[in-house]
């Protein structure tokens, strides 16, 4: 598909991080779900649980376009992929990251690339200023005047207050923004029972509280639906001009590899990390794509030739993780048979001996356990020699985002290297042994898609030595 598409769009953004935008962006994709609207739900950076939320909103995966992650070229065709699969979306709701014209601390990039402001110039979106209004008054006009005029490429076409206390202190900001020339599109009053429960790395993922998080998104849809004029706020996507752009296609950036293996991908509670172009390529490039609970399942589904374990939780559901010992045990005869096993962070963790004390799945000989400092950052990294991810040589970029540590870090076969904070010589992380390729760094397929192509191909060439070896 090729040609002009016009798709509806606004980005939600903020002056700083914690001003309310997961709350309100998620109210707002529900409450216009609600109007019988197909809402598309984005994410700005490479956060999984916030577009969780607005996924769980809208119906529809809630997709990330992270600059620093895929390539600034990949991020129009990516948004149209998800404003236009699995049917055309009426609108588009992109949530920002950080406040406005934050992006990547790293040295290889100018200053703000991969921030708000950088995606919302690509899309030629408008943006939603949310600003934390709790405790100020007439100094909000200065504060969005600033916003409005810092950066040219950027349009602010309105602001929605959150956390204002009273009526009258709602009257005194509207007054002061009546000469910005930015319209005040709502004004949400403080509701503390509105907080989405968070632990040590932030929200607790929507796909964790099931019932509960439905009730909260419910609750979030009133309160938009309430506090913001829709009206306005769809008038103001459609101002975002058409986008002449080609949709990401997962078919055009891979190989197909014949022979249909079965690829394994965790999934569940605890396991919750997962962009959803991964899936697509793997099943692009010709895999048999399926689910797998290590919370409930007891048994990798019959056939399975690889397994993809994502980022997650597992440090929260260990001891039920360490309980499911047949789907451990089946795990590691899969580690044993050579089979290509791909794993990120959480999934590191799961294929250790032991995370904080008690039994994993032993393919790998390390111990891993909780960790008082935040990892956090993003990641240049090389691949220092072949894997079924990757040829030797390979560069990509990721993100590092974990409160645990592994000892030890690598092995003599590490999953990647790159300089500690982007400079200097470079330290291996991860493992690479056998089919088996694990490490803290999250990767967004589509940044490299050809690692979907060769590790499906890692699979096929399993499947076809076990039946070699059986005839």
């Amino acid at each position: 598909m090729t040609g002009v598409r016009r798709v509806p769009r606004i980005v939600l953004a903020a002056p700083s991080s914690n001003a309310g935008k997961t709350s309100i962006a998620t109210g707002l994709v529900a409450a216009l779900t609600a109007r019988g609207l197909a809402v598309s739900p984005h994410k700005v950076g490479p956060d999984y649980i916030d577009p969780g939320y607005a996924g769980l909103a809208a119906g529809r995966p809630g997709r990330n376009l992270d600059p620093w992650l895929v390539g600034e070229e990949r991020i129009v065709p990516l948004f149209l992929r998800g404003a236009l699969h699995p049917r055309p979306a009426d609108v588009a709701v992109i949530e920002g990251v950080m406040g406005l014209f934050d992006g990547a601390a790293h040295p290889s990039v100018k200053p703000g690339f991969a921030s708000t402001a950088h995606v919302a110039a690509l899309l030629q979106a408008p943006v939603v200023l949310v600003v934390d209004a709790a405790s100020q008054a007439r100094s909000v006009a200065a504060l969005v005047h600033g916003f409005a005029t810092f950066d040219p490429a950027v349009r602010l076409g309105g602001v929605v207050l959150n956390r204002v206390g009273s009526d009258r202190h709602e009257e005194i900001l509207r007054e002061a923004l009546g000469a910005s020339g930015v319209p005040v599109l709502g004004a949400i009053h403080r509701l503390d029972q509105l907080r989405t429960p968070s632990r040590h790395l932030g929200l607790v993922p929507a796909a964790e509280r099931s019932t509960e998080a439905l009730a909260t998104v419910d609750r979030l849809r009133h309160v938009v639906a309430d506090g913001v004029d829709l009206e306005a706020v769809l008038a103001l996507a459609r101002t975002a001009p058409p986008l002449d752009a080609t949709p990401w296609d997962p078919a055009a950036e891979v190989r197909t590899v014949p022979g249909r293996p079965r690829i394994a991908v965790a999934g569940g509670p605890a396991f919750t990390f997962s962009y959803a172009e991964n899936a697509e390529l793997l099943a692009a490039a010709g895999a048999d794509v399926v689910t797998v609970d290590p919370l409930r399942d007891e048994a990798l589904p019959a056939g399975t030739a690889g397994l993809v374990v994502g980022g997650g939780f597992p440090e929260v559901h260990a001891a039920e993780l360490s309980a499911n010992e047949t789907l451990r045990a089946d795990v590691a005869a899969l580690a044993a048979r050579g089979a290509p096993i791909a794993a990120e962070c959480a999934g590191l963790l799961y294929l250790a001996r032991e995370l904080d004390g008690v039994p994993m799945c032993g393919v790998l000989d390390v111990r891993t356990a909780m960790s008082p400092r935040l990892t956090l950052g993003y990641r240049a990294a090389v691949a220092p020699a072949d894997s079924v991810l990757a040829p030797a040589g390979t560069r990509v970029r990721g993100h590092e985002f974990h409160r645990t540590h592994a000892q030890p870090a690598a092995s003599a076969t590490p999953a990647w290297q790159w300089p500690e904070g982007g400079q200097g010589p470079a330290r291996p992380e991860g493992f690479v042994a056998g089919g088996v390729h694990a490490s803290y760094l999250h990767l967004h397929w589509a940044g490299s898609p050809r690692m979907a192509s060769r590790f499906v191909a890692a699979a096929v060439r399993l499947t076809e030595g076990l039946q070699h070896a059986h005839r």
